[in-house]
């Protein structure tokens, strides 16, 4: 029989005597106690506090999400914001919101009474809102950080923390290192500080927060709209979308400002309307996945919708699908998405004479050079990141303090858009506006979306994307991962597909100016490349793939045999 490790025997052992650890906790652990293999995955470490706060499976142990996990993090979180800013006027203030997962509401007080029992003031939401009205909030609240608990698209199982700067960004590498070290100097779960609701609001350190903040973030993003007048002088009474939240944040906040702009033909996919956190209607509550349209294709065929849109969980994500031209749904990629809406937005103020001689584009390593290609065209510069939207964050901040550019746009291929500077996350309510009423401007020229798509292709050349991704859980799946890194990296190929390697770029050296990360990037002498990347939230290695082409039929064959030769091999190892 399998046995438990001595670290991890040591954990639970400490976890079970532990007075501040309540009684249910522990039998549940006791539980488990002929069944090492699962002992070892809750104890064999603490849950990693990685760049993007904490993800994990929900439950009892160390390398579990619980209170007692959430509470050791929020008193580092707490630490580092007092020893930031508290000299400052005032105490420091944190902004606090949750999506619709098991045990989300309970973390989020559980998170403000361990701040407000160091002194810091909480201001909470008291339902789900999304991650991005989170960031924007903060921002419009002038806090010191937020908390946002979600673990966007992760299977119901999971759950997680992300942890904000005061400028509404999530925090950036050395940042986080100082959160994580604050969180391991932690002695002990008995040391964290924690207050009573009652304590904490008598005191001022818990304010609820509501109705004034949900509509100064409508307002805002409505604001951004580019075709406003159009869609209210009469498009927007017969442009028809369908829309699914995807049983998360997005369905009043989505459906809010897509109303406020004029679009008055609004269908919410009734199965996933409501908050569900065992999500009970999808495989996977992931925009990025054709599945996760399934009902709502089944209504947009009833209604004749011009539209589908859908939402993951926090919000933070949008997928949208358009007819073909055979009049069959047609899902369109990330990097799709991304590029119609850096072709409708340049367009559109370059029309009206507002684009500015400044103006950048933000995107990440790992997405399609074909909105770079795009937004050039228009005189736009283009700059790349790292993957993970705190970096396109950092870049808005340089901006704003040195007016060197004007940002415009910023996206990434996994369904993650932000026009505006009025917050430092990813904004699938705002992905909604603009993708709707990209669709209907094009409409009022007699082009679907699809047909938009096709132009650009001719005009900018055939790029085509593929993400593939292998799931490698638990302890083993952490030294797979790794393995497979570590051989692409010491015996790089000299060809792929019968095309030689140009360059290897190894970003774990800290190339460009980029903070170091596990990322390998592959770029092949006929300008194709493909990228390998570790999931900072999810056990998953990913392999992202590009080329481009002289028609789509080229492009297909291109990707095909690449994807081919290099998963046989991420596969063989």
């Amino acid at each position: 029989m399998e046995q438990l490790s001595a670290a991890a025997a040591e954990t639970l052992q400490q976890w079970l005597e532990d007075a501040s650890i309540d009684e249910a906790t522990k039998q549940e652990l006791r539980d488990l106690k002929d069944q090492p293999k699962e002992l070892e995955e809750r104890f064999y470490r603490n849950l990693e506090f990685g760049t993007g706060g904490l993800r994990g499976v929900i439950g009892a142990g160390s390398n579990r999400m619980n209170k007692y996990t959430v509470g050791r993090a929020t008193q580092g979180f707490a630490r580092y914001l007092l020893e930031q800013h508290g000299d400052k006027e005032g105490k420091p203030s944190v902004v606090i919101a949750h999506d619709s997962r098991h045990f989300s509401p309970e973390f989020s007080l559980d998170a403000a009474l361990v701040l407000a029992a160091n002194g810091i003031v909480a201001k909470l939401y008291p339902s789900l809102r999304s991650t991005p009205q989170l960031s924007f909030s903060v921002r419009h609240l002038q806090a010191t950080g937020g908390i946002v608990v979600t673990a966007s698209h992760n299977p119901p199982e999971y759950n997680g923390y992300k942890v904000y700067n005061h400028e509404g960004g999530q925090l950036v590498p050395h940042e986080a290192e100082q959160v994580i070290q604050y969180i391991q100097e932690v002695p002990s779960l008995a040391d964290v500080k924690k207050m009573t609701r009652e304590e904490a609001e008598a005191q001022g350190l818990l304010i609820w927060l509501g109705e004034q903040e949900d509509q100064a973030f409508a307002d805002t993003v409505a604001s951004r709209s580019l075709s406003r007048e159009l869609i209210q002088s009469g498009i927007g009474r017969e442009f028809k979308i369908v829309y699914t939240p995807l049983h998360g944040t997005g369905n009043l906040p989505v459906r809010r400002v897509l109303e406020q702009i004029g679009f008055e033909q609004l269908y919410i996919v009734a199965e996933q309307e409501q908050p569900d956190a065992e999500f009970s209607t999808v495989k996977s509550p992931n925009p990025e996945e054709r599945e996760a349209f399934t009902l709502a294709m089944k209504l947009g065929e009833s209604v004749g919708a011009d539209i589908l849109i859908g939402t993951d969980p926090d919000a933070d994500r949008m997928g949208a699908v358009v007819k073909d031209k055979d009049g069959k749904y047609f899902v369109l990629s990330g990097n799709q998405s991304g590029a119609i809406m850096v072709h409708y937005l340049l367009s559109r103020l370059q029309e009206t004479g507002t684009l500015p001689s400044n103006g950048a584009v933000i995107k990440t390593i790992v997405t399609s050079e074909m909105g770079a290609v795009i937004a050039q065209h228009y005189g736009a510069e283009v700059m790349n990141t790292l993957t993970g939207f705190k970096y396109i964050g950092e870049k808005m901040n340089q901006f704003e303090a040195t007016g060197s550019h004007t940002f415009l746009f910023g996206y990434e291929e996994s369904y993650g858009y932000l026009s505006g500077n009025y917050a430092r996350d990813k904004d699938a309510v705002l992905a909604s506006m603009l993708i709707a009423e990209a669709a209907a401007y094009y409409k009022s020229q007699g082009k679907t979306l699809y047909d938009v798509l096709q132009e650009l292709y001719n005009q900018f050349g055939f790029f085509l994307e593929k993400l593939e991704s292998r799931t490698l859980k638990g302890k083993d799946g952490v030294a797979q991962i790794q393995a497979k890194m570590t051989d692409w990296r010491s015996n790089p190929p000299k060809e792929v597909a019968g095309i030689a390697v140009q360059d290897v770029l190894d970003y774990s050296l800290g190339l460009d100016g980029l903070p170091k990360e596990n990322v390998l990037k592959f770029i092949l002498a006929d300008g194709s490349w493909f990228c390998l990347r570790p999931s900072g939230t999810e056990p998953k290695i990913k392999v992202y793939f590009a080329v481009r082409g002289e028609s789509l039929q080229d492009a297909e064959g291109q990707i095909e045999r690449l994807v081919s030769e290099v998963m046989s091999r991420v596969d063989a190892q």
